[in-house]
């Protein structure tokens, strides 16, 4: 299932919201080899995508991208807020940090290089329960605004494109999508503007993604939740 942003104010969306293709990475020192990464030549989104991307009310949620304004902490820890954001059971999974002007965010640990456009594995399921995976809740603690950029193909269709004899047998990768792009098959990925405060539920077994705060003068910290959250659990800002 591809990208489903849900979006009952389509200029709400499109005032925080650009689309561009992807890009290879090779020998960029700070990157993985073969990482996938925004090609930079960000467009505004045309109405005519976003209402493509827009949720049809039968879209599951565990394959729902929503862009929410989550609760103010009260002086509770971080992990225990949760219970105020629609599913007790949510795993907080901590805070990341990035520097200012990071085209993507995220970094493998083992190698010091910068992983690109990824999917991320928390819950380890084979191609047929991809799209039924718990959602990860991020928000913006700021100083600065920062991206959340999404794939609009799933990790099921590149898996199938990519092994079209035993996809059923895979778990799908981020390798599938390096491949895929590597091949010459075009990715469109869109970035949407979080202002501190706000936050998005994502898909993020399910889709392609990373933080960004490219173009952005301060620093961002995230903090991050995993969960299932039913559509509308929390105030959507589009």
């Amino acid at each position: 299932m591809p990208l489903h942003i849900a979006c009952t104010d389509l200029d709400a969306l499109r005032e925080r919201c650009d689309f561009a293709a992807v890009r290879t990475i090779k020998n960029e020192p700070e990157y993985e080899d073969g990482a996938v990464v925004p090609s930079g030549l960000w467009q505004p989104l045309p109405e005519a995508v976003g209402l493509l991307l827009t949720a049809p009310q039968w879209a599951p949620p565990g394959t729902l991208v929503e862009i929410v304004r989550p609760p103010v902490p009260r002086g509770e820890e971080l992990e225990g807020l949760a219970a105020r954001m629609g599913d007790s059971d949510a795993a907080y999974l901590g805070q990341a940090h990035a520097k200012p002007d990071m085209v993507t965010t995220t970094e493998n640990y083992a190698v010091g290089k910068l992983l690109g456009l990824h999917l991320d594995n928390w819950d380890k399921l084979l191609y047929g329960a991809k799209a039924r995976g718990r959602r990860r809740l991020a928000v913006n603690h700021g100083p600065g605004s920062r991206y959340i950029i999404l794939g609009a193909l799933d990790a099921q269709a590149v898996c199938r494109a990519i092994h079209p004899t035993d996809y059923h047998l895979r778990y799908p990768h981020t390798n599938d999508y390096r491949e895929h792009v590597a091949a010459g098959h075009p990715v469109q990925v869109v970035r949407i503007r979080l202002a501190p405060g706000e936050g998005y539920i994502a898909p993020t077994e399910y889709l392609l993604h990373d933080g960004s705060t490219e173009g952005q003068e301060e620093p961002s910290t995230a903090a991050f939740w995993l969960g299932r959250w039913p559509r509308g659990a929390l105030p959507s800002l589009i």
